[in-house]
Parts: C-alpha cells; sequence; structure tokens
C-alpha cells in the first residue's frame, strides 16, 4: 500500500461506497480511492483481498446484479469460479471494501469503516 492511510475499493454510483467515503473525509484521514469498475482486480488481488476481509469469494457477490441473475444465479461454484465470476464481472463485487494495512472491511453499513480509523 502507499503512503496514505486508506484505501478504498469505490463504486461511485452505489450511495454506500460515498456515504463511507464521506465518513473517512469528515475525519480528515488521507484514502487513496480505487475505482475497481475502472480499474478491475485481478483474481490474485481479489484473493488477497478476501484474506484480509476474511470472507470466502461467494460471500461477497452482490446477487442482485443483472449478471449474477443471468450468469450465476441457482449454480453452485467453488472458490476459485467465484474468484474467475469477480475479476470477470466487477460489478458483482459488494461495496465499498476499505482496507489499511492487513486489515479490512466491508462497508455495509458504512460506519464499519470506521473500524480501520
Amino acid at each position: 500500500m502507499s503512503d496514505v492511510a486508506l484505501r478504498i475499493y469505490h463504486n461511485k454510483r452505489c450511495s454506500k461506497s460515498r456515504a463511507a467515503c464521506q465518513l473517512i473525509a469528515d475525519k480528515g484521514v488521507d484514502v487513496e480511492i480505487i475505482d475497481y469498475l475502472a480499474t478491475p482486480l485481478s483474481r490474485e488481488e481479489l484473493r488477497e483481498l478476501l484474506q484480509k476481509l476474511g470472507m470466502k469469494p461467494e460471500q461477497l457477490v452482490r446477487r442482485g446484479e443483472a449478471v449474477f441473475k443471468e450468469h450465476y444465479a441457482g449454480r453452485v461454484l467453488i472458490d476459485d469460479e467465484w474468484l474467475e465470476a469477480l475479476a470477470t464481472h466487477p460489478i458483482l463485487i459488494e461495496r465499498p471494501i476499505v482496507v489499511r494495512g492487513q486489515q479490512a472491511v466491508l462497508g455495509r453499513p458504512p460506519e464499519k469503516v470506521l473500524e480501520l480509523l
């Protein structure tokens, strides 16, 4: 991680993600904002992020997205297949995700990001 205190994987169209960014800004903490739709994560980056979150790939999947309903609903996938799905279709990644060093939280609700401040 660079010299900023936090990194947030952000989707500017998501109200929860915008709220998390605002909470961080209100605290005056330096943050690196990653638009993960414009700069998708690799499978390895996702694997590292999931390790920090303490989550399995399937737990990070947004099931309300059209892509999920069209391609993945009702399917049973192993972790590597979910990683491939998340890397191929980053819109499926639950957001926001905030990272500080080796720790990460899913900002749902956005106030969860305060755990890292």
